[in-house]
C-alpha cells in the first residue's frame, strides 16, 4: 500500500476531462482519489474518463471511491467513464455488478468516441 494516487488531466474540453490515475487505489489513497475527481466536477467538468491504466492495485475501498465518483457525476449532470481497466480490476468491477452500469471502454479513444456519440460533450 501507499500514500500516492496521482489524477492528472491529459485532455479538457468543454464539460469533458481525461484524466490519468496512476497508483494504488486503497483504504489509504481512495479518499484523495475521490476527492479530486469530485472537485474536477465541481470545476464545471462533469463528464470524466478515467484512464486506469496505471493503476496497479485496486481494493474496496477503491471500488468505493469510483462508485463515489459516479454518482457525483451523475449529480452534476454528467457521467463517469473507465478506459484502460488492468485486468484483476475488471474482474473486480464484474464480480460485484459494477460493471453493469458503470461505462467501460477498453481505451481511452474508445471511451472519448462514446462520449462524443452520447453528449458532443468533448
Amino acid at each position: 500500500m501507499t500514500d500516492d494516487i496521482e489524477l492528472t488531466l491529459t485532455a479538457t474540453h468543454g464539460p469533458a476531462a481525461v484524466g490519468n490515475v496512476t497508483g494504488e487505489i486503497d483504504l489509504h489513497t481512495a479518499p484523495g482519489l475521490r476527492t479530486r475527481a469530485l472537485e474536477l466536477i465541481d470545476q464545471g467538468y462533469h463528464h470524466l474518463v478515467l484512464d486506469l491504466s496505471g493503476v496497479g492495485y485496486c481494493d474496496s475501498a477503491g471500488l468505493s471511491a469510483l462508485i463515489g465518483i459516479w454518482h457525483g457525476a451523475q449529480d452534476a449532470g454528467g457521467s463517469l467513464a473507465l478506459a484502460a481497466i488492468p485486468d484483476r480490476l475488471m474482474r473486480m468491477l464484474s464480480l460485484t455488478g459494477v460493471d453493469r452500469f458503470l461505462p467501460h471502454y477498453r481505451t481511452t479513444a474508445d471511451a472519448v468516441s462514446a462520449l462524443q456519440g452520447a453528449s458532443d460533450a468533448v
